[in-house]
């Protein structure tokens, strides 16, 4: 009786824990190559031109690729955000704490950026810490 106790636990301890892997390894499996590539660019081509890049791969695949809809949105909202994060610093070097601020936002902006396109990179979705969600 011990055994069929036992047996059955630990099938279901290795059942619940096949279950909560499933689904990731399932997440991480159905981003594809490409899915991955556009999200990358995304979040990099937020770098060199605001939101227009992020905002033009979005709506062209956004269709095509769920992880790319995902990260785009992302993208999209963050540069916004550092978009009006900046016009506020150009507004605030009149008291001059706008020079400082404004140079948060670039690095903030770079490292943020490069952090995301790696995770979208690899296919695990990114979420930016300080970002207003205009795009849901």
């Amino acid at each position: 009786m011990d055994e069929k106790n036992e047996s059955p636990q630990n099938e279901g301890e290795t059942g619940n824990a096949d279950e909560t892997e499933q689904p990731i390894g399932a997440e991480q499996a159905e981003v594809s190559k490409e899915a991955r590539m556009w999200a990358m660019l995304c979040h990099l081509l937020g770098l060199f031109t605001c939101f227009i890049g992020p905002l033009i791969i979005w709506l062209i695949k956004k269709d095509e690729y769920a992880f790319v809809d995902n990260q785009g949105k992302e993208a999209l909202n963050f540069q916004i955000t550092v978009a009006i994060a900046s016009i506020v610093s150009a507004l605030l070097t009149a008291v001059c704490i706008g020079f400082f601020l404004g140079i948060a936002v670039m690095i903030c902006d770079l490292v943020f950026c490069i952090v995301a396109s790696v995770k979208a990179n690899d296919g695990a979705a990114y979420r930016y810490p300080v970002s207003i969600r205009f795009i849901k």
